[in-house]
């Protein structure tokens, strides 16, 4: 068996993998240890984040404390209702989604007016389906060694359920919500009306103060009028003990005020890449995009050979997926635009103010660059009258760029580079730290992590840097794993700043020089002509 991909091995680690490839890949990494070393590290960035979201929450006032002292920001360029959940995400279909579960909590507040999906603490779609009595109270609650399991609400449609549910004492003190759902003794499972379980994409559960949060996704299934969620809780509050609920789940109220609307044939090509709407759907807590992206025949007829080269050169493992997105807007019959997606791209706007919730792409086997997307926005009241308006192309595709560093000379001569609007300065190239790879609890072995930083400026339209490799200077090839940001916030050349980092954990000796290699890069071409299509 060849070395699967590193994300093939991440959701090994994840457990997302179907039994056939899980068993293929556990044989896999019995015999080759650079494989397990890398699982070893997705499973120790796991138990970091368990750690990490247990930490204690910061004080209320301390956005204010801090950007008080931070120029050029203002203190309204701050929103505190989009501070992020202590977050957990499990993905039963491997489809990761960024599920719009984003808040931050005054203490006892939510409880002091009507509940949490009432409250500015969720997302705004969840707020519209309360307004129009979509969130129904349950109050089911379980107690068993002093404490109390309690499900408050219910919001349940045809894109999502969002269950609110506290934590208390007998005497019904709140306690600090969080849970572990990735405890073996806490499972979640939602069934259909004769029992059978429902393979759903994406479960999310997050907490902050005195309300926790289980979110399910309904994407990609039928949905069933009736289902039934069983919660069984095994070990609560460091307690071992039996925490049961049946929450009976209706959605042919939700469903009957859920309206589709099918986009037959229609579809155009730019710039290389179809774009092929498929549908929209209003339901009471989002309106849904549904849609695909593909390289055109002529476009993968030149990128294959492209592709196939460097996977000679530098291996399969070391790429990247070679993709396709699009830029877009919605717009009322005023011409008002009521929703983007990806408009920050361009430097207009954060993602918190586009209107999105959620948003998935799924990779058709197969095909390169061929995604099946499903995005999820704040609903909109006024929907007999949208525009889909297409507003640019994003492609994935290989770079030909490469830069040579001497590692040691960095410091006091760093090296700068412009490349499609990217002008970055190499300031660093070093060991860092060390890392442990463990076996269960045994560790196996320490490696050293070498990284390389670079910073610098980002033109509005220019390209994303993608995967990067460290070439020696025997042709050895080392994969590199990349973090950065890019800040809303712009250099004295009116660039955005940016901040990038690259670590390699096989790296044992530093060489005298080393080649980046840039494998690939993602470009945006903006449409002049807007494509529009009308969504009624």
């Amino acid at each position: 068996m060849k070395c699967p991909t590193t994300d093939k091995l991440s959701q090994f680690a994840d457990d997302l993998l179907v039994e056939s490839e899980l068993t293929a890949i556990k044989n896999h990494i019995s015999q080759c240890h650079d494989c397990e070393r890398i699982v070893n590290i997705f499973k120790d960035e796991q138990q970091y984040l368990k750690e990490t979201l247990q930490t204690p929450t910061l004080p209320d006032d301390f956005a204010s404390l801090v950007l008080n002292q931070v120029e050029p920001y203002k203190q309204n360029s701050t929103r505190l209702k989009n501070a992020p959940w202590k977050r957990i995400m499990l993905s039963a279909a491997g489809v990761i989604l960024a599920v719009g579960v984003s808040t931050t909590f005054n203490p006892a507040f939510a409880k002091w007016i009507d509940g949490l999906f009432s409250s500015s603490q969720v997302d705004e779609g969840l707020r519209v389906a309360n307004e129009a009595g979509f969130v129904k109270r349950l109050n089911q609650e379980v107690t068993d060694k002093g404490i109390k399991f309690k499900i408050e609400d219910v919001m349940a449609d045809s894109s999502r359920i969002a269950l609110s549910y506290q934590i208390l004492s007998e005497s019904g003190k709140v306690k600090d919500p969080y849970f572990d759902l990735g405890h073996p003794k806490n499972t979640i499972t939602v069934l259909d009306a004769q029992g059978k379980k429902l393979e759903l994409n994406n479960m999310s559960w997050g907490n902050q103060d005195d309300y926790g949060l289980i979110e399910f996704s309904l994407r990609d299934i039928a949905i069933p009028e009736q289902m039934m969620i069983k919660i069984q809780i095994g070990e609560l509050d460091g307690r071992d003990g039996n925490w049961q609920l049946d929450v009976p789940i209706n959605l042919k109220e939700s469903l009957q005020a859920t309206t589709t609307v099918p986009l037959i044939a229609k579809k155009t090509s730019f710039q290389g890449v179809t774009v092929n709407l498929k549908e929209i759907r209003f339901a009471p807590s989002s309106t849904e995009m549904i849609y695909e992206t593909a390289f055109t025949d002529e476009a993968k007829a030149e990128l294959i050979p492209k592709i196939n080269q460097l996977e000679e050169q530098y291996g399969k493992n070391t790429l990247t997926n070679y993709g396709t997105d699009i830029q877009y807007h919605i717009e009322n019959e005023e011409g008002k635009a009521l929703l983007h997606h990806n408009t920050f791209f361009k430097g207009k706007g954060h993602p918190s103010d586009s209107g999105t919730l959620q948003g998935s792409g799924k990779d058709i086997p197969g095909e390169i660059g061929h995604v099946l997307w499903n995005q999820s926005f704040v609903p909109q009241k006024d929907k007999d009258k949208l525009t889909f308006v297409l507003d640019g192309i994003f492609k994935t595709e290989p770079s030909d760029f490469s830069i040579k560093i001497k590692p040691k000379e960095l410091k006091k001569h760093p090296i700068s580079f412009e490349y499609e609007g990217n002008f970055m300065t190499i300031k660093k190239a070093e060991k860092n730290s060390e890392i442990s790879f463990k076996k269960s609890l045994i560790p196996i072995e320490r490696k050293t992590i070498f990284k390389i930083e670079m910073e610098g400026g980002k033109e509005a339209l220019s390209s994303a840097l993608g995967v990067w490799v460290l070439v020696d200077q025997t042709g050895k090839t080392y994969e590199t794993f990349h973090s950065g940001a890019i800040l809303d916030e712009k250099d004295e050349n009116g660039r955005f700043k940016t901040t990038t980092e690259l670590m390699t954990y096989d790296l044992d000796e530093v060489p005298d020089e080393l080649t980046l290699k840039l494998l690939s890069v993602t470009r945006y071409d903006e449409v002049k002509d807007k494509w529009r299509v009308p969504l009624y």
